[in-house]
């Protein structure tokens, strides 16, 4: 038996309940199918109840999505739609003017704003949209289920202080010094292709640079990058709509965070979970739950949005081959290039939960209601930004979303940065000439991070 301290949800049968905000308190597992029970606490009324969890057996690979179609994006917006993740660019803009907020009861009443002025003013209004519920789920909200990952899915105050907590860990001086690793680590990867005729630029590149920076930034074993992978895909693109996904990822990321940070009260290091071990809050020192939900958000936000970013920037060079040479002859040019990139490339859309019954956009909502932000969407707004759906390398007024906006703004923009600027040039510095080997194999990733999971590239010689 022992102690787990992390969210989950009550389990009756085959079916999945939630009892409200409980916490996994024991569990007795065996050791060939990992299936064991679980003894769940309702801090609400002091009961405790035994329950049987499914069996959780490691796996290397992703779990495969269902695949669906919508026919009314007004009335049934699904962003885990492959059509979605395909071309959601043509679809926002069939919404701004026919129907700038559109509507899912597949996900309990979600609201989609599609316009940069109603995604601006519902972000920054933290008292009728609370963070509280950052990810929209078909079963529920994260706030019915105890799941926190302060700062992202918090509000003021708490969210005041707690990110205040950590600005030092995330620094641009701190995040400076990494930038050597990333840079022999963008090589070290290129080396691995750089004699062939191509590459797949989403796996054998992208996702390997921001899983090895976490790994560093977590202080785990860099051969564990490929389990990161593995939880966060399924935390990100399968979970939300599959609750015995969603159960079972969490779990097994709490336990072998776990064990990591038993291991870092006797052995400190220079780490993030050293840190947090070692923080103060408002006078006190972290618990249990809110070291997990810290490493949880660093371990999703870290690595799938650079994933993204990163891939989505090198499909987009391999198909313009004049913006390739300017940012050779042109190297002035690359911090207004970065920016420019993530506009146009935002991985991120976040999500929020109505407090109160309210208006946005002409739609009246009622309180619970979830609200998806597309900060993609608010990117390619033509009310927003001149010719929004061009890349324009040079493009001087900027005032893009897509590291946040209010007081949610990227808490690690400045490794995301350096991470898109350093993985680039290096690509573009060793593989000057690769382009598209096919097109129509690219494949982007669903739900709430969007960027190319299948990128064959060719180098052309």
């Amino acid at each position: 038996m022992r102690h787990l301290e992390s969210p989950c949800i009550d389990v009756t049968g085959d079916v999945w309940h939630s009892p409200g905000r409980c916490r996994v308190v024991e569990t007795s597992r065996s050791t060939r199918n990992r299936s064991g029970v679980v003894m769940v606490r309702n801090p609400s009324t002091g009961i405790v109840r035994q329950r049987w969890i499914v069996p959780l057996w490691r796996r290397t690979e992703p779990r495969s999505r269902n695949r669906m179609t919508v026919v009314d994006w007004t009335q049934e917006s699904n962003h885990f739609d492959p059509e979605y993740a395909a071309d959601p660019i043509s679809i926002w803009r069939h919404l701004r003017p026919a129907c700038p907020v559109a509507r899912s009861e597949k996900f309990r009443g979600m609201w989609v704003p599609t316009r940069y002025e109603d995604i601006e003013a519902s972000a920054r209004d933290t008292g009728t949209f609370s963070s509280r519920s950052p990810v929209v789920a078909e079963f529920g909200a994260m706030s019915d289920f105890g799941l926190e990952v302060p700062p992202i899915s918090s509000d003021p105050p708490y969210h005041t202080a707690f990110r205040r907590m950590l600005l030092p860990f995330f620094s641009p001086g701190r995040i400076k010094q990494l930038e050597p690793f990333v840079e022999q680590l963008a090589d070290r990867l290129i080396d691995g292709f750089a004699g062939a005729t191509g590459c797949d630029g989403a796996r054998d590149y992208a996702q390997h640079i921001p899983v090895q920076v976490i790994a560093t930034v977590l202080g785990i074993p860099p051969d564990d990058g490929d389990r990161f992978r593995v939880w966060v895909h399924d935390m990100l693109e399968v979970a939300p709509t599959d609750v015995n996904v969603a159960i079972a990822t969490l779990l097994d990321f709490s336990g072998y965070l776990q064990e990591h940070v038993e291991r870092r009260r006797v052995e400190p290091s220079d780490d993030i979970v050293t840190f947090l071990l070692g923080a103060e809050f408002e006078g006190r020192p972290l618990t249990d739950p809110e070291i997990f939900g810290g490493c949880l958000l660093l371990l999703v936000a870290g690595i799938d949005t650079m994933w993204s970013a990163i891939g989505a920037t090198l499909w987009h060079l391999a198909s313009h081959p004049e913006q390739r040479k300017r940012l050779r002859d042109e190297p002035d040019l690359w911090p207004t290039a970065i920016e420019e990139f993530l506009r146009a490339f935002s991985p991120v859309t976040m999500a929020r939960e109505v407090t109160q019954d309210t208006e946005l956009g002409g739609c009246p909502m009622k309180g619970g209601d979830p609200l998806l932000l597309p900060f993609p969407a608010a990117n390619r707004d033509p009310d927003a930004f001149d010719h929004p759906d061009e890349v324009i390398l040079d493009r001087a007024l900027n005032r893009h979303f897509a590291i946040g906006v209010g007081i949610h703004r990227c808490l690690g923009s400045n490794l995301a940065r350096m991470e898109l600027d350093t993985a680039v040039r290096r690509f573009l510095d060793r593989i000057p000439d690769s382009t598209l080997a096919d097109a129509e194999a690219v494949m982007w990733s669903v739900g709430q991070v969007r960027g190319p999971r299948v990128l064959p590239l060719d180098f052309g010689t």
